[in-house]
């Protein structure tokens, strides 16, 4: 089956699509890329989201503007990967995070994402599936992270132990014991490590006064020098100590989150460079630190994916926080680490059509497996 799966994170970079072949189901599951994009938002789309995430307040006729205003962005990045290519049967669309508030012992969580998939079938004539996040929350998980059960049957392994770390806007790691391993599927777990690019993104856009919006292969920061006082008093979060499952977002690693960190840096009279050292090895100590406290064994191997991992300064400060162990991106294992989320919705969408539960209850905290997605059929 022809799967276009869609996806942005809560860097606001663009929509990642991903045109893939689907055969087979779980431990037969097979996935072929046969194209990968990244379409960004137009400028106001995306600064709009930004600001709304930091808490700009929106009408609710503002609010469905912008639900259709997404949609829109989606549906065209649906259409531009198709050119000239074989036609997809499916859409697996993940939205645009807005809000993210997770379950707690008191309170059933909640996430918003915007770019209502109803839209996108319209549009595209396509069936699609999204609201993915949904129907675990109502089963009392965190509806996030939803990715381990697709790492776990494209990216396992027979005889290692393996992380898969993907560093977008936040952080997530799912935990892969061996295959090898009586009742191995079991044991798969996963949560939301915590920043990924999502306050480096920030601190480079108000350092360059918006000139630029993220530091490309980690140059800016590797010219400074991590201040380690400060990293191991931002490691004093209290979501870092918190037991999986968990899972964050901007609500909590944002611009507040940030203004604090630029209070301390300024305190401690670090320059713009040695700031950004800082925030990248914050966001490599903060994984290497999660590894230790939570996984029943720290991983043979480490494969990155995402926009963190094509950052070469933070990929090198995560070497250093975990010494002995191989660290990769998952293109070494033969899915492409820029488009392995997208990938991941589209399998997600595949199994959602095909009867097969998306979740995995050690990973997100729901009492059971189940669908994830609404599904919108074509009129």
């Amino acid at each position: 089956m022809k799967v276009i799966g869609l996806m942005s994170g809560t860097s606001v970079d663009g929509i990642d699509a991903a045109l893939v072949e689907i055969a087979g189901t779980t431990l037969d599951l097979r996935v072929e890329l046969l194209a990968g994009a990244t379409y960004p938002y137009p400028d106001a789309i995306r600064s709009q989201i930004l600001a709304v995430c930091s808490g700009e307040r929106l009408s609710l006729l503002e609010l469905a503007a912008l639900d259709d205003a997404i949609a829109d962005c989606f549906a065209q990045a649906v259409q531009a990967i198709q050119v000239d290519r074989p036609l997809a049967v499916l859409v697996g669309s993940h939205g645009q995070t807005l809000y993210h508030r997770p379950t707690t012992d008191r309170a059933m969580g909640y996430s918003l994402q915007l770019g209502r998939g109803a839209l996108i079938a319209a549009m595209t004539q396509i069936e699609t599936i999204d609201n993915f996040r949904a129907a675990d929350i109502a089963a009392g998980g965190q509806g996030a992270p939803l990715v381990p059960k697709p790492d776990a049957y494209l990216l396992g392994h027979p005889i290692e132990h393996r992380c898969i770390q993907n560093i977008g806007g936040i952080g997530n790691v799912t935990y892969l014991p061996p295959h090898n391993q009586p009742d191995w599927e079991r044991q798969v777990c996963g949560w939301d490590t915590g920043p990924g690019n999502s306050l480096l993104d920030l601190a480079v856009t108000q350092l360059s006064q918006g000139k630029l919006t993220f530091d490309r292969d980690g140059a800016w920061a590797a010219t400074g020098r991590s201040c380690k006082s400060l990293v191991q008093k931002w490691l004093e979060e209290d979501y870092f100590r918190a037991v999986p499952p968990k899972s964050t977002g901007r609500e909590l690693f944002g611009a507040e989150y940030l203004q604090a960190c630029l209070l301390d840096a300024s305190a401690a009279d670090l320059s713009a460079a040695d700031l950004l050292a800082t925030l990248t090895d914050f966001t490599a100590s903060s994984i290497a630190d999660s590894y230790r406290r939570f996984l029943p064994r720290l991983p043979d191997r480490v494969l990155l994916c995402g926009g963190g991992s094509r950052n070469l300064y933070l990929r090198q400060r995560l070497e250093h926080h975990l010494p002995h162990i191989a660290i990769e991106t998952t293109d070494t294992a033969g899915l492409d680490g820029d488009y392995k989320e997208a990938i991941a919705f589209a399998v997600l969408a595949y199994w959602r059509k095909c009867g097969i539960p998306g979740n995995f209850p050690l990973a997100t905290g729901a009492k059971q497996a189940v669908l994830l997605g609404d599904v919108h059929p074509v009129y």
